[in-house]
């Protein structure tokens, strides 16, 4: 395979990655500034993003953290949040699981929820790319949504109190969120499993430590499949 190829690949995937960056901003941004009124340091604040790379989970964590919450709960609901990537991984292997182990474990350690809904997408209407042009293209859409998560946290983190936490910037989730899952829901299938697992969030957001999300999800993915199964029928 030519570099040349990969490379187009690459560029193919930063395109598709880049309007994510403009929620990616201020979301990591926002974080920086409330991890800094919650007294985490620069280091402790930018460490945090490089180790868990998952802002709901970040969010979820930090909120808890303020109120004193045990940190094996505090743990166990940032994992509770994160079950989600499992469900990507899954998903995501029969493009990416026979690359070799080092490969593996950068798509492992960068799959999140922007760089996941570019990349399947992407794969699925282009069933003939090769398996190291669907890596550039992971990777390429990876560049403009990883680093400048960290790199946004840490300006949130240097701003600090001169951003108050009210400014606005929470804005930025729920519209990342709409911008992945739009282009998805491109069947029936899919939009059952959205409507469901959205209405079961709202439903059981009474169950503790995010529980409420994984049966939510769980939820919305048997909908989903049996609405294929039937209309398959």
């Amino acid at each position: 395979m030519a570099r040349s190829d990969t490379g187009s690949y690459y560029w193919q995937g930063l395109r598709a990655g880049l309007p994510f960056l403009l929620v990616i901003g201020p979301f990591a941004t926002l974080f920086g500034v409330l991890a800094n009124e919650a007294g985490l340091n620069l280091f402790d604040t930018l460490s945090f993003s490089v180790v868990v790379i998952a802002g709901a989970a970040q969010f979820v964590s930090l909120q808890m953290l303020q109120d004193h919450v045990p940190a094996l709960i505090v743990l166990a609901s940032a994992l509770a949040v994160n079950l989600r990537m499992a469900m990507y991984s899954a998903a995501i292997t029969p493009h990416l699981g026979a690359l070799s182990l080092w490969k593996r474990a950068i798509c492992a350690y960068f799959l999140v929820d922007q760089t996941y809904a570019s990349s399947a997408l992407q794969f699925e209407r282009s069933p003939e790319m090769t398996l190291p042009q669907k890596f550039a293209f992971f990777m390429g859409t990876m560049t403009p949504i990883c680093p400048p998560w960290y790199i946004f946290t840490l300006v949130g983190a240097w701003v600090g109190e001169a951003i108050p936490a009210d400014f606005g910037l929470d804005f930025a989730l729920p519209i990342a969120f709409l911008a992945m899952i739009a282009p998805a829901l491109r069947t029936g299938a899919h939009v059952v499993a959205a409507l469901v697992a959205t209405l079961g969030t709202l439903l059981l957001a009474w169950m503790p430590y995010n529980l409420g999300v994984l049966c939510a999800a769980a939820l919305g993915m048997m909908a989903g499949a049996e609405t294929e199964r039937r209309m398959q029928r």
